[in-house]
C-alpha cells in the first residue's frame, strides 16, 4: 500500500468521493427536509385562507372526522381558538406559525384571527409532518448513497485501465530475453511516462553497446589466439617425431592434450560469441532428421572410439521454423556433451516428436546424469559438474540455453532411463511460426 501509485490513487479517490458524497447527503438532506417543513407550513396557510365565518362550522365537524385512505397521524384540525376539542389551546395565542405540545404531543399550528371576536387553528400533528418530511429528504439523498459504490467501482476500473499501458511494459520487459536490447515503445504510455521509458531505452542502448564490446573482445581474442596455438601445436606434432626419452614424450603428450584442449576451448569461445550474436540469422524450414545426419556424421568417429551406441531411435521427422546453423549448434553440443560424459561401451539416444503445435527433441544417455541441485547451474558458462574428470570447455549448454533463448525454444533436463540424462529440446512446429 504504501508503495504502491495505484493503491494510492484508488485510496485517496475512494476517500474524497465518499467524503463529498458524506458532506453532499448530508447538506441534501437538511435542504430537503427544510423544504418539506415549509411546504406543510404553506400548506396550512393555505388551508387557514379558506376558513370563513361561513365555511368555519362546516370545516370542524368535517375535520372531526376519518378521511379513508389518509394517514391519522397526518390530519389536519381546523377548529376555534376559543373551543377546547379537539385542541386543547390557550387562547391567547399570537398569530402565526407556531409549535404547540397538547396532551404530551407535539402539534405545528397556525393562528388566524378572523375578526376582532373570532380566531382558528389549523394544525397538524408533528409526528407526521416529520415523518413526510424525513422520507422526502432521504428520497433525495438516496441517489447519492447508490451512485457512491458505483463510482467507486467506475474509478477502481479507470484507475487499472490507465495504468494497464504499465503492467503490459512491465511484463514486456519481463518476458525479454538475455539478449533483447531493442527499444520500449512509448505510443500508448502517459506522457509523464514517456520520459521514464526514454531514459530506459537510452540505457538498454548503453548496455547493448557494453555488451557488445565485451563480445567483441572474447571473439577477437579468440581468434587471435587460435594462431598461435596452432602453430604451438604444430611445431608439438613436428617435436613427436624426434627422437627423446620416455619421460619427455610423456610430457610432450601432455602438452599436447592442453593444446588440444585450449583450441576446443577457441572453438567453443568464438561460436559463443558467433550466436550471440547473431541478430539477422535466415530463419528457415529445417528438418529434425537431417540435422540429425550431419550431426552423426560429424560425431560418429568419436563415439566408434569409446564404443558407445550413437543413433536415431526414432522414424518420424518434423519441421522447425529456425536458423539451421544455430539449430545444428545446439543439437551437436548436445551430442557431444553426452559423448563425452557417456562411459565406454554406453548409449546414447535421439528421436523426434511432433505433438500438435509443438516438436521435441529427446535426448538419452547414460552416462552419470546431472545432480538436480546443479541442472540450473550448468546453463553458465564455464561452470561444470564437480568430481568429473572428463576433459571440457564448460560452454556447450552454455551455448544450447543462449540459442534456445534466442529462437524461443525451451530446454528441461531430466533423468532417463534405467539411468543417465535425458535432455528435452521443445520448438514451436514450423506451421506455427
Amino acid at each position: 500500500m504504501t508503495h504502491s501509485l495505484q493503491l494510492k490513487l484508488s485510496a485517496w479517490f475512494a476517500v474524497l468521493v465518499a467524503g463529498i458524497a458524506m458532506i453532499a447527503g448530508i447538506v441534501a438532506f437538511e435542504t430537503a427536509l427544510h423544504e418539506a417543513n415549509e411546504l406543510q407550513d404553506g400548506q396550512l396557510k393555505q388551508v387557514a385562507a379558506l376558513v370563513t365565518h361561513r365555511s368555519l362550522p362546516v370545516m370542524e365537524l368535517a375535520a372531526l372526522e376519518n378521511v379513508p385512505g389518509a394517514d391519522r397521524e397526518s390530519k389536519l384540525i381546523v377548529q376555534s381558538l376559543s373551543e377546547r376539542t379537539p385542541l386543547a389551546l390557550a387562547i391567547n395565542l399570537p398569530d402565526g406559525i407556531q409549535n404547540a405540545t397538547v396532551e404530551g404531543m407535539s402539534w405545528r399550528i397556525f393562528v388566524k384571527t378572523l375578526d376582532g371576536d373570532t380566531r382558528v387553528v389549523v394544525g397538524q400533528p408533528t409526528l407526521g409532518r416529520d415523518e413526510i418530511a424525513r422520507n422526502s429528504a432521504l428520497a433525495t439523498t438516496m441517489p447519492l448513497v447508490i451512485l457512491v459504490p458505483v463510482l467507486l467501482l467506475v474509478l477502481g476500473f479507470v484507475v487499472r485501465r490507465m495504468f494497464r499501458p504499465l503492467t503490459t511494459l512491465a511484463r514486456d520487459l519481463d518476458t525479454r530475453t538475455d539478449n533483447d536490447f531493442s527499444e520500449l515503445s512509448g505510443a500508448a504510455l502517459p506522457s509523464e511516462i514517456v520520459p521514464f521509458v526514454v531514459a530506459i531505452n537510452r540505457l538498454l542502448a548503453r548496455v547493448a553497446q557494453s555488451v557488445a564490446l565485451q563480445r567483441r573482445f572474447v571473439a577477437d581474442a579468440a581468434h587471435e589466439l587460435r594462431s598461435p596455438v596452432t602453430a604451438l601445436s604444430l611445431q608439438a606434432e613436428r617435436l613427436a617425431a624426434s627422437e627423446m626419452s620416455s619421460q619427455a614424450r610423456d610430457r610432450l603428450g601432455s602438452l599436447r592434450r592442453g593444446l588440444a584442449r585450449t583450441r576446443a576451448l577457441l572453438d567453443q569461445l568464438l561460436t559463443l560469441a558467433r550466436v550471440q550474436d547473431q541478430g539477422n540469422a535466415q530463419w528457415m524450414d529445417v528438418s529434425m532428421q537431417r540435422v540429425f545426419r550431419q550431426v552423426l556424421e560429424e560425431l560418429m568417429p568419436l563415439a566408434e572410439a569409446k564404443r558407445i551406441d550413437l543413433g536415431v531411435v526414432s522414424e518420424v521427422d518434423a519441421l522447425v521454423r529456425v536458423p539451421e546453423m544455430d539449430l545444428r549448434i545446439l543439437i551437436r553440443n548436445l551430442v557431444d556433451n553426452a559423448v563425452r560424459y557417456t562411459p565406454a561401451g554406453g548409449r546414447i539416444d535421439l528421436a523426434v516428436r511432433e505433438t500438435g503445435e509443438r516438436v521435441q527433441v529427446q535426448l538419452d544417455d547414460t552416462g552419470p546424469g546431472i545432480p538436480w541441485d546443479e541442472r540450473e547451474r550448468v546453463f553458465d558458462p564455464f561452470y561444470r559438474v564437480l568430481g568429473s574428470d572428463e576433459e571440457g570447455s564448460g560452454l556447450g549448454l552454455s551455448i544450447v540455453g543462449t540459442i534456445a533463448a534466442r529462437i524461443g525454444a525451451t530446454v528441461e533436463l531430466g533423468d532417463a532411463l534405467p539411468h543417465g540424462l535425458r535432455v528435452s529440446v521443445t520448438f514451436a512446429a514450423a506451421s506455427q511460426r
